[in-house]
């Protein structure tokens, strides 16, 4: 059925078209996209902002993702992005909260909060997620995640994530 017929009779839904052509200008480039994680714990002390070293990548599209030096996702295209980050603290007792936080240029966008409640619960693992949609101009920002807890001493990190790609805006 040719598309004159389409566009000259009501469209019936039962008729089989069969497409030869090439579609143009559909779709979009969901690039550069990455998903690093853990490799190993991270300890750090309590009350205290500490950058996150995420050291593996699932993938990295467009090799904006730093796993070696500065642990940071720089796209190297202009436009939206959507970013999330998951910490999982280990050994937390009752009404401790950590916090996950992704930041851009160093600078604070928001972070992700998450209580370890009730108070009476010990040693058990506590989540922190972060997701935003954010603009990168393409050439200079940056992304690093940073987390914060407040149990009274140490802990650690001991599994996460940080992924993120460019939205079609």
């Amino acid at each position: 059925m040719a598309i004159t017929k389409i566009q000259s009779e009501s469209l019936n839904l039962a008729d089989t078209y069969d497409f030869t052509g090439t579609v143009t200008g559909a779709g979009g480039n969901n690039k550069p996209a990455f998903s690093a994680y853990f490799t190993s714990s991270q300890s750090f002390s309590t009350d205290t902002w500490t950058k996150i070293n995420f050291a593996g990548e699932l993938f990295d599209t467009d090799n904006c993702f730093d796993s070696s030096t500065n642990m940071r996702f720089t796209p190297t295209t202009a436009g939206k992005y959507l970013l999330t980050s998951r910490l999982n603290f280990d050994g937390a007792s009752g009404g401790v909260a950590v916090l996950c936080q992704i930041r851009k240029n160093g600078n604070q966008i928001n972070d992700g909060y998450d209580a370890n409640n009730p108070s009476t619960a010990s040693n058990t693992a506590v989540s922190a997620t972060f997701s935003t949609i954010i603009d990168a101009n393409g050439s200079s920002d940056y992304f690093e995640v940073y987390g914060y807890h407040t149990h009274g001493s140490d802990r650690s990190v001991f599994n996460g994530s940080f992924y993120g790609a460019k939205i079609i805006t």
